[in-house]
């Protein structure tokens, strides 16, 4: 038991907030001492249903306390003291912990055949829970069909259930905002483009692709969002939000990968290693995004979350390094050209892009991959949302940097030269400034 508790608060870090819409979960011959179904923010008038049915206990020794198996809610504050009371008492039931907020044991379940159990708790402490199924009862398994409902009353309609955690009522307008600004920021795109078509290449376009993708991605996560708020479940929205966020990431990877290369404004084919590059960040980003949909979909109840989270994590790492190399293969590559083909300054300039470039790719993963989290980790439950649109605005700080370093222009500043500026670059690559 003391192992699983230690595991589930590991778990407690990778769970966000549970936008708790209704679930209907099945556990089939479970042996785990600790299930984690959700977490989820309450305010003073929130309310947790718990319907259970169907349930049915197989165990190798003598039939089980029907009192050692039941689901309770548990805070963050209180579960250092449970890990406190196992590591005093390894055999010690979570169950009869003075800690937790029991809801019921599998004694108050109705008689069989139909073993089942329906009730809301009404939420007496606004805190941000966890909700546990505990099995105390050694080598025994469970069986059983779960439907959970965690919401609050105060969602500024009278009487209507807010199923959106206290944290995340705000992110429907969050995401719907985003959306228009992006929707606005492609249409100035587009404007530009049109303005200087002469200078517009293949990347400018993939680069107007990824913004449609982003914008559609922020709307559908609005709309997902919204209709889990108001009615508990998302309508099939969240079936096109996962669409648009996985062409959304690869075509984010695919276009960073490809500025780097100087794919089609420098040079009009990409090398082999480059290829090689792009043949490894695309499926893995799938994979990531498949990942990412199972974690979303799903729950820590299931046997395999913790894998899949790992799946998340491992990739993104490797798809984060991956891209870098395609900036400093072109840095080094214009490095070295500046030696021989006698054009310092435009070589002086092209570096001094593509090492911005570098600066802000890496600016822009550190915080949305640490930063981000760590908001996550550390702002109280009521002020969850704050991560999220600081994520966003970092995302569109990027967006809009990268577009406008790598905007098309007919006479591009970055290629202007005279005999002065020619002098200075020379001077200043012999002094390698551009090192990383």
């Amino acid at each position: 038991m003391a192992k699983q508790i230690f595991l589930l608060s590991f778990l407690l870090i990778l769970l966000p907030i549970s936008t708790a819409e209704i679930k209907n979960l099945k556990i089939l011959a479970d042996s785990r001492a600790m299930i984690l179904f959700e977490r989820f923010g309450f305010t003073h008038t929130g309310h947790a249903t718990i319907t259970v049915s169907g349930v049915s206990v197989i165990s190798n020794l003598a039939s089980p306390n029907p009192s050692q198996l039941g689901f309770f809610l548990l805070s963050e504050e209180s579960l250092i003291q449970v890990l406190l009371e196992l590591q005093s008492n390894p055999s010690f039931c979570v169950l009869d912990s003075k800690y937790i907020h029991l809801l019921f044991t599998f004694r108050d379940l109705s008689p069989p055949p139909s073993s089942s159990f329906n009730l809301s708790y009404p939420i007496t402490s606004p805190n941000e829970y966890s909700l546990f199924f505990a099995n105390c009862a050694p080598e025994s398994k469970v069986s059983m069909d779960v439907r959970t409902e965690l919401y609050n009353m105060d969602g500024g309609r009278s009487g209507e259930k807010d199923y959106l955690s206290a944290g995340l009522t705000q992110t429907p307008a969050l995401y719907f905002c985003f959306s228009i600004v992006y929707f606005a920021f492609l249409g100035y795109w587009i404007y530009f483009c049109f303005l200087n078509k002469k200078s517009v290449h293949r990347i400018h376009l993939l680069m107007g692709v990824l913004v449609i993708m982003k914008a559609l991605n922020l709307l559908c996560a609005a709309e997902d969002k919204h209709y889990v708020k108001v009615t508990g479940t998302p309508h099939g929205w969240d079936i096109l939000f996962y669409i648009f966020q996985c062409i959304r990431v690869v075509l984010l990877f695919t276009v960073i990968v490809l500025i780097g290369t100087g794919w089609s404004f420098l040079k009009p084919f990409l090398q082999e290693k480059e290829k090689k590059v792009l043949m490894i960040v695309i499926p893995l980003q799938v994979l990531a995004n498949v990942a990412s949909t199972v974690i979303g979909e799903t729950g820590p109840f299931i046997k395999d979350w913790v894998t899949w989270n790992q799946v998340f994590l491992i990739v993104d790492i490797i798809c984060c390094c991956a891209i870098i190399f395609p900036i400093l293969w072109s840095i080094r590559s214009l490095r070295e050209t500046s030696k021989t083909d006698g054009k310092a300054a435009r070589n002086l300039a092209k570096l001094t892009l593509f090492r911005q470039f570098y600066i802000v790719v890496i600016g822009y993963l550190y915080f949305t991959r640490i930063v981000v989290f760590a908001l996550r980790t550390i702002a109280a439950y009521k002020y969850q949302w704050v991560a999220y649109a600081g994520e966003e605005i970092a995302s569109f700080a990027f967006y809009a940097v990268i577009f406008y370093m790598f905007r098309p222009l007919e006479k591009n500043e970055y290629f202007v030269l005279d005999e002065e500026e020619e002098e200075a670059a020379e001077v200043a690559l012999r002094e390698e400034e551009f090192e990383l």
